[in-house]
């Protein structure tokens, strides 16, 4: 299931507010260099395809030279500003401008994720003047290259959009330029009209271009703040015209979509797209109050939906880019049931709005999987080895959220980008319930260890004999899917209480992203682990320290034994007093489970001719129930003094730098229960329930009081040198998972 569409029945009868000065501003745009209009295209072969009478396509991939349409609005926006500045009447004209800038030092500013600002650095040549553009994290290089091609100054921001548009509207005020920017805002609303008004010249066209007597039934608009949106609204809803407006948005830039949902304007969180023209998180002040009004139906689309259309658009001589594209992809995706609302059938004429050319981007992954198997053989070729882990630091989790948050979005699943620790995201997923119903939280870490040392492709995710390969696949990629499937599951399950998915970060190093989604709010009244267990349930496991032991000596030239004491032999007596201890402590109750130490690191000494003067060993304390930090590191001390005692040289300190709890839940708590017998009636046996030597999450969930326990897919070769899932464990994990919720959370 997929977010839907949104229906506004009152636009068919709503009519626009009149706009003047049509003539002026088409008198204006066919006095810039390389005026024509743009064509329009009868695509025959889509309108047989869509079952409606005629598809045209108004083709934006050049304009005056751009390869999209913003020129039209960014040249009126600027000149109207430019003119007012310098006193000149409406109808002056470039050339008296052009003049009249020679005498004034004015430079324009904006905010761009490309097109845009572009187009007002052409504009800012053509009058020989300077300009600014910001520009967002995440855009493509080229994109950069191109705009600084136009003679533009380029300053790269580490904002998203919304952020980076005040960022220019800060220095513009500061250097006593001009913003010129398509989005509106408190304060900021009258250059952004001018530019939707530039727009009109396009809408104008069309209906110059189209056969006589023809009139568009549907017009498919690509929103991102709203500034075309607007202007295809204001023309297309004028009096005595019925046109339908069709909008579309990213999955993960859906502003309008959301703020049409509330009824008011939302910002959102967004993340990167290749529609990265629409990439925009906040509707323009201005184009609200139309858009909420005038637009029949809104929707959303993937990435990969953009990208499908831009190559079928391309296998018909269009050659345009994913934002270019996606009024296709709208109309594509609407279901019977829309264009039956929408009144669309076989005497239906239709317009898509191509409003860019081809260009560079990164081809996106599909969203499609809706099976925990495919969805795990996605998650597996994507790369989220742990930054913090390994001699050549791992890429980290950015891609991997970024493509479940994409996931979520277009499923209409509510989602949450939690991010204190910059690069290191989690994503929270949650399907809210009716209520009064108990809240079911599926955890899963989304890095991974290591690729470096994967014997064959770590990314495959290939399936052999039942078993699917690649780093993550059992740890704990397969989980996560499964998670995933159960959450998009609970949409349709009626639930009163919710199913929250939380996909954290950096679980193989310290456990950052569980802390902090914890630390950000999110609660249940239970929780699953999905850490591969072979379909059994881990009820509990360990926790550790880390210490670390610093042993003196006494630095001399190596030469010098009779000044230098050896920091590393005396270390050795610790180690074989560690080592003993070990052997003491290491006593299996009959559970399997008992406490651990080991040496894990030792540093010492600077050159091979001096005496080293101190030596530190790092030291890993695995911890049962009751143990803390505290009474662990009493112990090493006890060995360290005894030591001493021995030998009064012997001189040393000890700390703890890291630890985590163990955690355990009782063998009678109904939620185990519940999963046992869960279990049971999938799988068909009883499942082993156990306690384990490692550490996971469930400790974390375990401290903030919610009851939690682990329970997985069947995966072997955890961070070893080849890596599987079990492919029939995938199904029977997502059926398990899906049973538990329907009952847990009725």
């Amino acid at each position: 299931m997929r977010r839907p569409a949104l229906f506004n029945p009152a636009a068919k009868s709503w009519v626009a507010p009149t706009i003047q000065g049509h003539d002026v501003i088409k008198a204006f745009h066919e006095q810039l260099p390389g005026a024509q209009p743009t064509k329009l295209l009868s695509l025959d072969s889509l309108a047989k395809e869509l079952g409606v009478k005629s598809v045209y396509l108004k083709d934006e991939r050049s304009r005056y030279g751009l390869p999209a349409f913003k020129i039209l609005g960014a040249s009126w926006g600027a000149y109207r500003a430019l003119a007012l500045e310098v006193g000149l009447p409406l109808d002056a004209g470039i050339e008296a401008l052009e003049e009249a800038m020679r005498s004034h030092q004015i430079t324009l500013f904006t905010a761009t994720d490309g097109n845009h600002g572009r187009a007002v650095a052409r504009f800012a040549s053509i009058l020989s003047i300077p300009a600014e553009v910001h520009v967002p994290a995440g855009i493509h290089s080229s994109v950069v290259e191109k705009i600084e091609a136009e003679g533009a100054k380029v300053i790269l921001s580490t904002e998203d959009y919304d952020k980076t548009v005040m960022i220019a509207h800060r220095a513009a005020q500061d250097a006593g330029g001009i913003l010129v920017q398509d989005f509106a805002f408190d304060g900021y609303g009258e250059i952004p009209q001018w530019i939707v008004d530039g727009y009109l010249t396009m809408m104008r066209e069309i209906d110059e271009q189209l056969p006589e007597n023809i009139k568009p039934d549907v017009v498919v608009t690509p929103v991102g703040v709203g500034s075309l949106a607007q202007s295809v609204v204001s023309h297309f809803k004028r009096a005595g015209i019925s046109t339908t407006i069709l909008a579309v948005e990213p999955d993960t830039a859906a502003c309008f979509y959301h703020s049409i949902q509330q009824g008011d304007i939302v910002p959102i969180h967004t993340s990167p797209t290749i529609m990265s023209g629409l990439c925009c998180g906040t509707v323009s002040t201005i184009a609200w109050p139309l858009l909420k009004s005038g637009v029949d139906a809104t929707l959303t689309i993937s990435d990969y939906e953009a990208h499908t259309a831009a190559l079928d658009l391309q296998a018909l001589g269009v050659d345009a880019g994913p934002c270019g594209s996606a009024s296709l992809a709208a109309l594509r995706r609407l279901t019977a049931a829309d264009r039956e609302q929408l009144e669309l059938d076989s005497e239906s004429v239709v317009v898509l709005l191509c409003t860019e050319g081809n260009r560079d981007y990164e081809v996106p992954r599909s969203i499609f999987p809706s099976d925990p198997v495919s969805l795990t053989q996605t998650l597996v070729q994507i790369n989220s080895s742990n930054p913090s882990l390994g001699s050549v630091p791992g890429p980290g989790e950015i891609e991997i959220a970024r493509y479940i948050k994409a996931w979520l979005e277009h499923r209409g699943i509510e989602t949450h980008w939690i991010e204190p620790t910059k690069g290191r995201p989690s994503i929270v997923g949650v399907v809210r319930g009716s209520g009064g119903g108990k809240s079911l939280m599926l955890n899963g870490h989304i890095d991974t260890v290591t690729c470096l040392s994967y014997k064959g492709d770590p990314l495959s995710g290939e399936i052999k004999d039942g078993k699917l390969y690649g780093r993550g696949s059992g740890d704990m990629k397969g989980g996560i899917a499964s998670a995933l499937i159960t959450l998009a599951n609970a949409k349709s399950l009626g639930l009163r209480g919710d199913v929250i998915f939380t996909g954290v970060a950096d679980e193989e190093a310290t456990s950052i992203g569980t802390e902090e989604v914890l630390a950000a709010g999110w609660r249940a009244d239970a929780a699953i682990v999905n850490e591969p267990t072979n379909l059994d349930i881990v009820r509990g496991h360990n926790g550790f320290v880390w210490l670390e032991v610093d042993i003196y000596g006494v630095a001399a030239h190596g030469s010098s034994y009779d000044l230098g004491v050896d920091a590393i032999t005396k270390a050795g007596y610790f180690l074989v007093a560690l080592d003993k201890y070990a052997k003491r402590i290491q006593k299996d109750d009959g559970t399997g489970v008992c406490p651990s130490v080991h040496a894990s690191i030792i540093k010492g000494g600077e050159e091979a001719s001096s005496y080293p003067d101190c030596c530190t060993v790092t030291l890993e304390r695995r911890t049962l129930k009751g143990e803390t930090p505290n009474t662990v590191k009493q112990e090493i001390q006890e060995l360290l003094s005894g030591i001493a005692s021995e030998d009064p040289s012997f001189k040393y300190d000890v700390r703890t730098t890291f630890d985590r709890s163990s955690y355990e839940i009782s063998l009678d708590h109904p939620f185990m229960a519940l999963v046992e017998q869960t279990v049971e009636s999938v799988v068909g046996r009883k499942p082993a329930v156990t306690r384990e030597k490692y550490w996971t999450d469930c400790a974390l969930i375990g401290d903030v009081g919610i009851p939690v326990l682990l329970f997985g897919p069947h995966g072997e070769g955890i961070h070893s040198m080849e890596e599987f899932a079990n492919v029939d464990s995938l199904e029977q994990t997502t059926q398990i998972l899906t049973k538990i919720a329907k009952e847990f959370c009725k």
